[in-house]
């Protein structure tokens, strides 16, 4: 007698699998929906669903490599996602709150900040670090899409907050888009902490920061977003001195490598 055979949407084995990319693929819904209430006027909405989708595209590339679930297929959608949720969708929000008012030129503002972002993206899809090379998993080269998705809409996240201080911050969208376009696209090292080792002794410290962080979030929700970003860029300096000094520390220690071989 045969057995009956249960019907199975993918291999048990496979089932690890499913969670990063469901976290993707909720990103790139949360990307797209953004567009949708920009387009309706609700802003703040709009912003909030960028914030979410940042947070699940921190999440998901994690947790495949925590379950030992990374894949072809899964970086493949996640840049895909990344063009869609930060390529676009921030950009568009900008266009139909700001950028629009200038016209051709809006837009062509607009579409350089996403052919800027694609092709940050084909080239972090090529970049391959080698094994002797492991201390640049720590920078990016140039800024990261979800950051610079974020720090563009920070004129808007402003007009959003509490804060007034009587500056006439929609006059910078447009260089401000211009400027972080040519970052996504730079060779300047930004900070990536993906192998950055923390202590047991300081994990409770870190936690403790991240739940003061949302808990900011939560109630402060555009005011804690501007203070993120605006740290953000601070840290590209201190990134680019740390790189340096970790570059010129591999060179010294190749340099005697190849002298000993020498001897």
């Amino acid at each position: 007698m045969e057995q009956n055979k249960k019907f199975k949407l993918v291999s048990s084995k496979k089932t690890r699998y499913l969670l990063p990319n469901i976290l993707t693929l909720g990103g790139v819904c949360l990307g797209i929906s953004s567009i949708k209430f920009s387009i309706d006027g609700n802003f703040s909405l709009a912003v909030t669903l960028i914030l979410l989708s940042a947070i699940l595209d921190a999440l998901d590339g994690r947790v495949a490599r925590l379950i030992n679930a990374t894949s072809d297929f899964g970086k493949e959608l996640d840049s895909l996602t990344d063009f869609v949720s930060f390529g676009i969708a921030p950009v568009l929000i900008l266009y139909f709150w700001n950028l629009n008012t200038y016209g051709k030129l809006g837009w062509a503002i607009a579409l350089i900040y996403s052919v800027c972002c694609v092709l940050r993206l084909a080239r972090f899809n090529l970049t391959k670090i080698e094994n002797q090379q492991e201390w640049k998993n720590n920078f990016f080269e140039g800024i990261p899409s979800p950051a610079g998705g974020l720090i563009i809409l920070m004129p808007l996240i402003y007009e959003l907050t509490d804060i007034n201080l009587d500056l006439n911050i929609r006059s910078l969208t447009p260089f401000l888009t211009i400027f972080i376009a040519l970052l996504l696209v730079s060779k300047i090292p930004t900070p990536s902490l993906k192998k950055i080792s923390i202590s047991s002794k300081t994990t409770v410290f870190l936690l403790l920061a991240i739940g003061i962080i949302f808990i900011a979030l939560l109630f402060y929700t555009f005011e804690t977003l501007l203070i993120l970003c605006f740290f953000y860029i601070l840290s590209i300096p201190i990134s680019i001195l740390i790189f340096k000094k970790q570059q010129k520390k591999y060179l010294t220690k190749i340099s005697d490598e190849d002298h000993e071989d020498i001897l």
